[in-house]
């Protein structure tokens, strides 16, 4: 992926080099949002990291980012911006919906948001609360090393995926999948947030189509670093790297096969109409 030099994005927070003392004071309201948000839309790696939350209490002190990760944030601005500039024109006319810039925080093992407490062990995660992705950049450390899922567009395919989260907002979507979920017994409200998750993989794939074309800066070999990177983030895969036996009716993303599945549909057509999972599946 081509990205250097390229435009960035405004809508970024680099919180990484900020002090902090955990992001604590989320009270019982937080907890039962985090329970119902948070995790609804991260993906659990803590099996992988092995994090720990600590409650809110270690003190960490400010600190200068390191080049790799100054570098990082450059890149992560960049295909913010290719979302920014994609969706400004996809959303409009294929939905009929303006769209509105979400903003993307980046943060160091903790932090706060509008759904509760962030941390690296949720993942990347999209709070539709305040509209913003939550991303803790060494999250592409860990999906290289212990996930096999390196490469600029893996990463690339993740901010596109909690922006595709984003799109179904603006679209009514997740307020619509978070009432079904609660008012369904707990098989039907996983069934649920894996199709929220696989169409959100499937806008991911309607984005990289447009952004192919659009900056010609994407190659055949990206895109296999984007479907790679969605095997890696199944739930099959995610229970057997922690070392469970994969249950179905526990998975809350889909599996493997299916995230690659609707990310190359969404990619093949390029059309937001192609991405209704929840008329595949009957529902």
């Amino acid at each position: 992926m081509e990205w250097r030099g390229r435009r960035g994005s405004r809508n970024v927070q680099d919180r990484r080099g900020m002090g902090r003392a955990g992001a604590g004071g989320m009270g019982i309201v937080g907890v039962l949002v985090v329970l119902a948000v948070g995790y609804f839309f991260g993906i659990d790696i803590s099996p992988l990291i092995g994090a720990i939350d600590d409650g809110g209490q270690q003190q960490s002190q400010p600190r200068e980012l390191t080049a790799e990760e100054r570098e990082i944030g450059q890149f992560v601005s960049v295909v913010l911006a290719d979302t920014e500039e994609v969706w400004a024109g996809v959303l409009p006319e294929q939905a009929g919906v303006d769209y509105a810039d979400p903003t993307l925080v980046m943060f160091s093992g903790i932090d706060s948001s509008a759904c509760g407490t962030a941390q690296s062990a949720m993942g990347p995660f999209y709070c539709p609360n305040d509209r913003t992705v939550y991303l803790d950049t060494d999250f592409f450390r860990t999906m290289s090393g212990k996930m096999g899922a390196g490469g600029d567009f893996a990463f690339a395919y993740v901010i596109a995926h909690e922006v595709g989260h984003h799109v179904q907002n603006l679209l009514g979507i997740l307020g619509q999948t978070m009432q079904a979920r609660q008012q369904s017994d707990q098989v039907t409200a996983n069934r649920i947030s894996v199709l929220t998750e696989l169409q959100a993989d499937c806008f991911a794939g309607v984005w990289a189509n447009h952004a192919s074309q659009q900056f010609n800066s994407i190659d055949e070999g990206d895109i296999d670093e984007a479907i790679n990177a969605a095997a890696a983030v199944g739930d099959d895969t995610l229970m057997e790297k922690a070392g469970r036996a994969p249950m179905p009716d526990a998975f809350t993303h889909g599996s493997a096969a299916e995230r690659q599945e609707w990310f190359k549909r969404g990619f093949a057509s390029g059309q937001m109409a192609q991405c209704d999972t929840f008329q595949a599946a009957g529902m």
